[in-house]
């Protein structure tokens, strides 16, 4: 939406009180400066870009303004998509406590933070229950978005994780609670998924050390190893490459060598984290071993879900390692790969390829055609995926332009 007295609707009042197209107007302003397209003027004018320094002369001229009045409607753009950045995140935090009203007789059910307390509380002492239902629950959760917001996935899983809780507290034969620790870790992994990918760090650190709590407790140590492998990917996607390659080494320690998903997982997210800190031979290395497992899974670890790695996954993984090791022909073919068997509703997945893409076009020396494609992808992201790892990959390539590219991608960040 365009905002009231802002950039957007200031110069579109004005082209059209002169009766111009919007040709004529970028015809104009080209006279007056830098080659200008009719996609520029209307990105201008919908605001879905702001007009970087460079174009301020050339938009006094043309549009007759003054200094004071396109600092004015430039700062009334900025406050109007702060106020909807406020306004979304509100949103964005009442559906998550409104989503998943209480049925079957539970009338009032505990918040997030509430649920994982509940949960660490159980894990510290003895007790289980029945775990038929939330067995099921795990199955059912684990196979990823499937085309809906993570938001609506997370709200989903609030009366699940209550249940989870209050189970927890109750008393359970020993191979039972073994059984029941399980069942914790992956669910809890689960929605330490969920908060990795919508950007909320802290509380994604939280429920992992939950997870690994209950993977530990189950004496599962495929469990725990897909725990800290998913875990390593929070400080791998947000600045701690370093971090997450130590984890991601304890994680593939932990998965031993039999080939299994979580090994495959842990491999490729120490491959991604250390050509991210420039171990180039031991991410080459890395890369060497993800590929040789991935080759040996079957069943349920090479199942596209959470718990899983199948081919289009690894593809994905590729894509990020060979990217940040600046082997960009590697890079395209695993981008090309993983779009070809993506062939769910991936929002998230299709959005973090393009970024791909772009910083590989940065290292092929074209920094400009990089932050065209960031900025477009970006631009089109549903309100829902415009927080968290998409705008954290993006935040990377912008960090690495310079010049008119990493204006025109602030500006689409902003």
């Amino acid at each position: 939406m365009v905002s009231p007295d802002g950039i957007g609707e200031l110069l579109r009042t004005i082209r059209e009180r002169a009766d111009r197209t919007r040709e004529q107007q970028a015809k104009r302003m080209t006279a007056a400066g830098l080659v200008c397209t009719v996609e520029n003027l209307k990105r201008w004018e919908t605001e879905r870009r702001l007009p970087t320094p460079v174009w301020r002369s050339a938009i006094r001229a043309v549009y007759g303004l003054s200094d004071e009045q396109l600092d004015q409607a430039l700062e009334n753009t900025r406050r109007h998509r702060r106020q909807q950045r406020m306004e979304d995140d509100d949103v964005k935090r009442r559906k998550l406590f409104t989503l998943a009203a209480a049925t079957a007789g539970f009338a009032v059910l505990p918040g997030i933070a509430q649920a994982r307390e509940g949960i660490d509380t159980g894990l510290a002492g003895d007790g289980a229950g029945d775990l038929t239902y939330l067995e099921g629950a795990f199955e059912r959760h684990r196979g990823g978005y499937n085309g809906r917001a993570p938001d609506a996935v997370l709200g989903e899983m609030r009366e699940d994780l209550a249940l989870l809780a209050a189970v927890l507290r109750r008393p359970h034969p020993s191979k039972d609670r073994a059984d029941l620790a399980r069942t914790a870790a992956g669910i809890s992994g689960l929605v330490a998924i969920v908060q990795h990918d919508r950007g909320d760090q802290a509380d994604a650190h939280r429920w992992f050390a939950t997870a690994a709590t209950a993977a530990r407790e189950s004496g599962d140590r495929r469990m725990t190893a897909w725990v800290l492998g998913r875990h390593a990917m929070v400080g791998l996607n947000y600045g701690a490459p370093g971090q997450a390659a130590r984890v991601a080494a304890q994680a593939r320690r932990e998965a031993g060598a039999r080939p299994s998903g979580a090994a495959a997982l842990a491999a490729a997210v120490n491959a991604r984290a250390l050509a991210a800190v420039g171990d180039i031979p031991g991410a080459r290395r890395a890369i060497d071993d993800v590929r040789t497992l991935a080759e040996q899974l079957d069943g349920p670890d090479g199942a596209d879900t959470w718990f899983g790695y199948p081919t289009q996954k690894h593809h994905v993984h590729l894509s990020q390692a060979y990217t940040l090791l600046g082997d960009t022909r590697a890079a395209y073919r695993a981008q090309d790969e993983a779009l070809t068997l993506t062939i769910s509703p991936s929002v998230m997945t299709r959005a973090l390829i393009a970024m791909d893409t772009a910083a590989c076009l940065r290292v092929d020396g074209d920094p400009g055609a990089a932050a065209d494609m960031a900025a477009a992808v970006y631009d089109r992201l549903p309100p829902a995926y415009r927080s968290g790892l998409v705008h954290s990959r993006a935040q990377l390539l912008h960090r690495h332009l310079d010049g008119a590219p990493r204006r025109l991608l602030g500006e689409a960040l902003a």
